[in-house]
């Protein structure tokens, strides 16, 4: 009789220590994928804003081709990107 209760002794410690190992697997396991599941986040959160400044640059390359066969459209271009005048005209840069 005191051997059975000594295998039934040792089979309730090695649940224990089982249950102790699988609880602390458990809790590793959940506190990696939290930091994966914030690193997730916060690249969603990046690629949204890289979204939005796509959806921007989209909208603006759409209003110039819009604007493209207007005249005074492609006259602000010349002045503003190649510095072109009219003849006649009198261009006045100010200095800081």
């Amino acid at each position: 009789m005191k051997g059975n209760m000594f295998t039934t002794k040792k089979a309730g410690l090695i649940t224990k220590l089982l249950v102790c190992i699988l609880l602390a697997y458990t809790a590793y396991m959940l506190i990696n994928m939290q930091g994966r599941i914030r690193s997730v986040n916060e690249e969603v959160i990046g690629l949204n804003q890289q979204v939005e400044a796509q959806i921007q640059r989209n909208a603006a390359l759409a209003e110039a081709i819009e604007n493209s066969s207007d005249e005074n459209h492609k006259m602000d271009v010349a002045r503003e990107k190649l510095g072109l005048v009219v003849p006649g005209e009198k261009v006045f840069e100010i200095a800081d």
